[in-house]
């Protein structure tokens, strides 16, 4: 378990705060502007694959975003599904693999806890051997919301998503149509309309990206665990890297 914190400053507005105060009666037009400190903490499974210590290479990352459910300050829910479900029961993987955990109350796709992923991620890439060409973003459910968020929000930052169960923006579908992504959900999802899924995906074919889309004929909400446990997902994620650092 780990735990990083990063003050992250946010803009509100377009002026200096601290003007001479309006005396004239009526509705006036003003502006309001001022620099927001905001502490995050995000508490996260860490996983260096076998032999990061054997040499001076640098290794791809993924950052796994979950769901709804393992939300808290218990971190070992983060275990409960996908890679470091699969880790814990020892599987190897040739990844760094971040599984951070969203605080109670909180969801992926909220501002704060967007950019507390990306200063995770810039914590990561500075303390550990990391190829930033290669970093790979996937969630499911909840953190396929997220994985939609923080791809637009920061689609230089990446080589590969692969949203699961999730939900984008399509009027954002440009910002991404470079960036490889294959999206996976379950045909009879009660939780995450599938629609949600084929709606992104047609934004981005019509932007000309080859986005790929897996639907199970007959999964539900679960559509995380046949995707998490096909190796061909993480093939495919090491067959891409990024033009460009973020």
């Amino acid at each position: 378990m780990a735990l990083t914190s990063a003050a992250v400053a946010l803009a509100a507005g377009c002026a200096t705060p601290g003007g001479k105060p309006e005396t004239r009666p009526g509705q006036h037009e003003q502006k309001f502007a001022a620099k927001v400190m905001v502490q995050v903490e995000l508490k996260y499974l860490f996983y260096l694959p076998e032999g990061y210590g054997d040499s001076k290479k640098k290794w791809p990352l993924l950052l796994f975003l979950h769901g709804a459910g393992e939300r808290g300050d218990d971190v070992q829910l983060v275990a409960k599904h996908g890679p470091p479900k699969l880790i814990a029961a020892g599987q190897q993987f040739p990844f760094v693999v971040v599984s951070p955990q969203c605080p109670a109350w909180e969801w992926w796709s909220n501002g704060t806890q967007t950019v507390a992923l990306d200063a995770l991620i810039d914590d990561i890439v500075a303390r550990y051997r990391i190829d930033q060409r290669r970093i790979y973003l996937t969630g499911l459910s909840m953190g396929g919301f997220g994985t939609w968020k923080l791809a637009t929000e920061f689609p230089r930052r990446f080589a590969a998503i692969a949203p699961v169960c999730g939900k984008g923006e399509p009027a954002k579908a440009q910002l991404i149509k470079d960036l490889p992504a294959w999206v996976f959900h379950g045909a009879k999802d009660p939780v995450v309309s599938v629609s949600n899924s084929k709606d992104m995906v047609e934004a981005l074919r019509q932007c000309g990206s080859d986005v790929k889309l897996t639907l199970y004929p007959e999964a539900q909400h679960d559509s995380w665990t046949e995707t998490y446990n096909n190796p061909a997902l993480y093939e495919w994620f090491l067959q891409h890297q990024s033009g460009a650092k973020k």
